[in-house]
């Protein structure tokens, strides 16, 4: 009994040596959270350590100042001074248009055409009225010479006694008659031509020529429909072919402030930007100031001339225009010309303007002095050499030392 006892304690399981499954659990768990916090750390490294897309220009020299300065900047756009919507003379259907937009026409060149089947009837008919009065005309010489024959026999019968005055006087009468039927013969003949003239011009007034060179900028009618020289009141008549612009025309409007109009004078020379082609600068003058002012913007238009002609230059485009201090500068104040940057390289932060300047794959963090703005650029007058690349329009997490790639240099 006792060794059954004894035997029974032997294989008794002793629990208090067992592990808590607690912390077996808690141990997986804190694995599981490193791997987690180690995967983001590499991802976010990665990402760190990618290079970000920018843009960059280069920095120019700038010119040293000195130079005309502008005394006055007004905004305005591009017109033409010669312009033209073309249309017929006449009403009828459009049956071949021979433009398109861009396309570059000479004086006299057939833009258009219409149904000409009713003007080349009358024109054959006044032809054919025209041929009949010259029959008639030709008709009347005949028989006037004749009477004039036979009233010349009777005058010498009468003279010799050998008729009656009566017939004499009947002989004189129808050569009388027929001097005034060939005068009127002859005035139909003239109404006749008179006629195919104006069927002439008829038929001409269906082609639609140029009035002056320019580029075809509008095209407003399709074969098939009608055009009018006015508007006949519904929708499905047009009054215009086309429109063109004479191209050596243009010029730039812009309104100036009538506070300043004091600034501007004819003549004065001008440097014009368009907002389409902010670098490229176009010179100027001033062509007429316009004698009248808008009340309601308390503007004066003005007249300049663009002396650098361009295909790039259109109609309507936006510009911006400084109007030149006649007067050279004094050169008694020379001042460092420092380089030249776009105005969207420069960021301001807390401690004054900074730029980021592009070199082997990473941009480095510079302060900068900037001077006067030139044309749209800044002038930067310490903290950046002649040829150094910038970063264009820097992001707010853009940092000092960061990795970036150029996308396009400007």
């Amino acid at each position: 009994m006792a060794l059954e006892k004894g035997t029974l304690d032997g294989l008794r399981i002793d629990r208090g040596e067992e592990p808590a499954g607690g912390g077996h659990r808690f141990g997986l768990l804190a694995l599981v959270l490193l791997l987690v916090a180690t995967l983001a750390g590499g991802g976010w490294w990665l990402a760190a350590a990618r290079p970000v897309e920018v843009e960059v220009a280069t920095a120019v020299e700038a010119a040293p100042a000195g130079g005309p300065r502008a005394v006055l900047n007004a905004s305005g756009y591009v017109t033409a001074r010669r312009q033209a919507t073309v249309s017929a003379k006449i009403t009828g259907k459009v049956t071949e248009v021979l433009i398109e937009e861009g396309m570059r026409v000479r004086e006299g060149d057939v833009l258009a055409r219409l149904d000409d089947t009713e003007t080349r009837a009358q024109l054959a008919l006044a032809r054919a009225q025209l041929v009949a009065a010259r029959s008639q005309l030709a008709e009347v010489r005949a028989q006037l010479v004749q009477a004039e024959r036979d009233h010349a026999r009777q005058q010498e019968l009468y003279d010799r006694q050998l008729v009656a005055p009566q017939s004499l006087d009947a002989a004189l009468a129808q050569r009388d008659t027929l001097r005034a039927r060939l005068a009127a013969t002859e005035e139909q003949v003239k109404v006749a031509q008179e006629s195919v003239s104006v069927a002439s011009v008829q038929l001409d007034n269906t082609v639609i020529r140029a009035p002056f060179g320019g580029v075809v900028v509008a095209k407003s009618a399709q074969p098939g429909e009608m055009i009018s020289p006015i508007s006949a009141g519904g929708g499905f008549t047009r009054t215009g072919i086309g429109t063109i612009v004479d191209m050596d025309s243009l010029e730039i409007q812009v309104d100036v402030n009538e506070s300043y109009i004091n600034r501007v004078t004819p003549g004065q020379p001008v440097e014009a930007t368009l907002n389409a082609y902010p670098d490229w600068k176009i010179p100027g003058e001033v062509i007429a100031i316009i004698p009248t002012a808008d009340r309601s913007k308390a503007t004066v238009k003005v007249r300049i001339a663009i002396k650098q002609k361009d295909a790039r230059i259109v109609p309507d485009m936006g510009a911006r225009v400084g109007f030149l201090d006649p007067k050279p500068a004094a050169a008694a104040t020379p001042a460092a010309p420092g380089v030249l940057v776009p105005s969207q390289a420069v960021r301001t932060d807390g401690d004054g303007p900074v730029i980021f300047v592009y070199a082997n794959g990473r941009v480095e963090r510079r302060s900068v002095t900037l001077g006067p703005d030139a044309s749209g650029q800044h002038r930067v007058l310490t903290g950046l050499h002649v040829g150094e690349r910038v970063v264009l329009a820097p992001a707010p997490t853009l940092a000092d030392g960061q990795a970036v790639k150029p996308r396009e240099d400007k």
